[in-house]
């Protein structure tokens, strides 16, 4: 690690990718409670098209990607909300234009087939100083806007349906959202890339989702995640000689797997039988003791005397036990 912080391009990639890694997860966690997860797929591709106008007038690829995504985040809100025909053939139609808008403009500009590379799967380690000024004023808006709005939006995202009843102003939270949707495609788009910025946005989501108990606590482990495998997945591509986007993604990816499967052998060890014990010897269906139905209850024959369960442990089956057991059962009552 302090070798990678001796050159001044890994700590503004660095840098970038904790902010990336904060950020996505947080907008994330609403697109997810909208059930619109590939939103930033979409805005990613109309944010080309807003690189490629920056590369060929001259003027900053952030800021026109930035103006070009906002736009067409608004759109997509007003077509889901106001469209007459299929919102999903509209968004179609208008993700689709966006790239190819983009790969026809590229192909006019001198930087050509690397420039778009570089957008499309992330190239962190060109990240200039103006790119992470901006990068920092737009992830601080985003982060500091959602958490004024929290409870707003997260009753927008939540029902939509009662949240216009209770008055709220649906269509406005919405293009908000959207709004912060682009701001954060187009900042991300250096550290991942236009094509897998959505992944850092749901990932880590999905990877909270198992660990939390609670919407609050899902953001918190999302935005864990996030910095994590953003941080991580910049050091490892820095060693590994591998782009910086895929290697986060697989990472976050990595993450998420691992959760599962530990979450998943957890909840089968809760809800395994516990195997009782007398003395040194565990008592089972598969014990080898002959088992006696008595009562209701399973009782072992143990050289020569019936062991009755009683909580995590057997011991004699007599009236006295019986009697014990029962005024404890009436005592914790």
């Amino acid at each position: 690690m302090p070798e990678l912080l001796g050159f001044a391009f890994m700590q503004r990639a660095l840098l970038a990718a904790l902010l990336v890694g904060v950020t996505a997860p947080v907008v994330g966690t609403y697109l997810v409670q909208r059930r619109l997860a590939l939103i930033g797929d979409g805005i990613g591709h109309v944010a080309l098209a807003g690189v490629a106008i920056g590369v060929l007038t001259g003027t900053t690829p952030v800021l026109s990607a930035l103006v070009l995504a906002v736009l067409a985040a608004s759109a997509i809100e007003l077509i889901r909300t106001y469209g007459q025909t299929s919102a999903d053939v509209a968004l179609a139609v208008l993700f689709y234009g966006g790239i190819a808008a983009g790969v026809v403009l590229f192909s006019r500009s001198t930087s050509g087939a690397a420039s778009l590379a570089g957008y499309l799967f992330g190239a962190i380690t060109t990240t200039t100083g103006a790119d992470l000024a901006v990068f920092v004023a737009l992830g601080v808006g985003v982060v500091a806007v959602t958490w004024v709005l929290r409870p707003r939006l997260f009753a927008v995202a939540n029902d939509e349906e009662y949240a216009r009843a209770t008055g709220m102003r649906v269509t406005g939270y919405n293009i908000l959202l959207s709004s912060l949707t682009a701001v954060t495609v187009v900042m991300s788009m250096r550290v991942v890339g236009l094509l897998l910025i959505s992944a850092l946005m749901i990932v880590p989501n999905a990877t909270a989702q198992i660990l939390a108990r609670s919407f609050a606590g899902t953001v918190r482990w999302a935005v864990a995640v996030g910095v994590a495998c953003s941080v991580g997945g910049v050091w490892a591509s820095y060693y590994l000689a591998t782009p910086s986007g895929g290697t986060i993604v697989l990472l976050a990816i990595g993450v998420f797997v691992a959760s599962a499967v530990v979450r998943s052998l957890l909840d089968r060890l809760r809800r395994a039988p516990a195997i009782l014990v007398h003395d040194d010897h565990e008592h089972s269906p598969d014990c080898g003791h002959e088992r006696v139905e008595h009562e209701g209850h399973v009782d072992y024959l143990h050289d020569g005397e019936r062991h009755r369960q009683h909580e995590r442990h057997y011991h004699l089956h007599d009236p006295d036990s019986e009697r014990r057991d029962q005024a404890g059962r009436g005592g914790r009552g």
